[in-house]
């Protein structure tokens, strides 16, 4: 039997492998990314966004831990800390470490939402923001 645990280890080896589908496949059809950079995004549009500014990653989990008190709603939650070594698609790498913290509904293990946590001042310093729109392609005002 598959456990939202087990889902959470499926996740990291997809990120960990830039399998962006299976990536995808972890989470509800309408499940959720809440990013520091990105803000809310459903699933499906983070991971395509996160495939196009990267070009490899290698996930060293550091730690994983289950909620021991879930929400009124049965809801549980599973948070893995771990060191993400990002090849970003210029050929830059950057090293940091964050916490990503899972939410399944009751009953089910496909995840309803993460909250990414980490320090983006020292990411944004050395890379600038990977995701923004890039100002040369915008129209020029008069």
């Amino acid at each position: 039997m598959t456990t939202p645990l087990d889902t959470v280890r499926t996740y990291l080896a997809h990120l960990h492998a830039s399998h962006t589908d299976g990536l995808i496949g972890c989470f509800e059809d309408d499940g959720v990314v809440h990013s520091p950079f990105l803000g809310t995004m459903r699933a499906s549009d983070f991971f395509q966004k996160l495939a196009q500014a990267s070009s490899g990653s290698v996930i060293t989990v550091l730690d994983l831990f289950e909620s021991v008190q879930p929400d009124n709603g049965g809801a549980v939650r599973v948070a893995a800390y771990f060191r993400y070594d990002w090849t970003l698609n210029d050929g830059r790498e950057v090293t940091f470490t964050c916490v990503d913290v899972f939410t399944f509904d009751a009953g089910s293990t496909r995840i309803r939402d993460m909250n990414i946590v980490y320090d983006t001042h020292p990411l944004r310093e050395e890379v600038g923001d990977k995701y923004a729109p890039d100002p040369t392609t915008k129209a020029q005002r008069p």
